[in-house]
């Protein structure tokens, strides 16, 4: 593979009660994306648990770890051994009732380059995340890895085209969104196509806006780890290019290790042939740092 392609590893897998198994099942999905020649690979959100922001509970708080710390160094070593940058989702302790959603990133060789603390915090039935994280207190930024310049987002994240922006503005190559999001079975019948639609749409239309490619990795199976009523979660991670076309998507209800090949060199010629940030008029978007525009 040239040295402006790069084939990117998304590891969709089914969550189950024991963090251990999660683990162990992400590393040998790791090292299986690897194999089939992956050179940055990407988990799920969470992805050493089952999705507990469904419910409040406060023995959920244990499970939450420091950065770095033993997961870290655990993916440090596999990077190292593998040679492939690794993305990953950690729910980390920062201090004594201090918590954060954080995606960590690991160069090819072993180092830490460092986290993203996840900006956008839900509070919705089924997702009350803003029970258990703090928002993000880093801000947008992106990781020159030995293989691309990417930038990491999280889950609700996704559908706000500031951040996306933000860190294409930076030099983003690719833009990676671990994911959990699914259907409440309640909602599955009335709501359930649009909102998978609309989540795959809002992520390709940030391929568009800023001609780069997205790689959205989203866990897949019914999860209820609380018993109340759970969430089925739609899989289909997906790998959009800087024109927002398909270039790779998993299954709605298996297990995948799904690998895209990317060119970087696509990004400069959409650019051209798609100059949005050339025609950009920011001396007329006054207003976008306030709530709302009261008239």
């Amino acid at each position: 593979m040239g040295e402006r392609r790069c084939r990117l590893g998304l590891i969709q897998v089914k969550c189950v009660a024991d963090p251990d198994l999660n683990r162990a099942r992400t590393l040998a999905g790791i090292r299986q994306a690897a194999e089939r020649g992956a050179q940055v690979v990407c988990t799920q959100e969470l992805y050493a648990s089952q999705y507990f922001c469904q419910l409040e509970e406060p023995g959920r708080f244990a499970s939450a770890e420091t950065i770095p710390g033993p997961t870290t160094e655990r993916l440090q070593a596999e990077a190292e051994d593998l040679g492939v940058v690794i993305v990953a989702s950690l729910f980390e302790r920062r201090a004594a009732g201090l918590y954060y959603n954080t995606a960590v990133v690991i160069d090819a060789d072993g180092r830490f380059l460092g986290r993203y603390r996840k900006v956008h915090v839900p509070d919705d039935p089924g997702y009350r995340e803003k029970y258990y994280f703090a928002p993000g207190d880093l801000g947008f930024r992106i990781w020159r890895t030995r293989f691309a310049d990417l930038g990491v987002l999280i889950c609700w994240d996704q559908w706000f085209p500031e951040a996306a922006r933000l860190t294409a503005l930076q030099g983003a190559e690719v833009l990676f969104y671990p994911s959990a999001i699914g259907w409440l079975p309640q909602e599955k019948a009335a709501h359930g196509q649009i909102q998978l639609e609309a989540w795959e749409t809002i992520q390709r239309s940030h391929a568009v806006a800023n001609g780069c490619y997205v790689a959205a990795v989203n866990r897949v199976g019914f999860e209820d780890p609380q018993g109340t009523g759970g969430i089925e979660f739609w899989g289909r991670s997906f790998v959009a290019g800087t024109s927002g076309e398909i270039l790779a998507r998993a299954s709605v209800i298996e297990e995948e290790t799904l690998l895209a090949d990317i060119d970087r060199d696509k990004i400069d010629q959409t650019r051209v042939d798609w100059p949005f940030l050339r025609d950009r008029r920011i001396d007329a978007y006054q207003g976008l740092d306030r709530p709302y525009l009261d008239t």
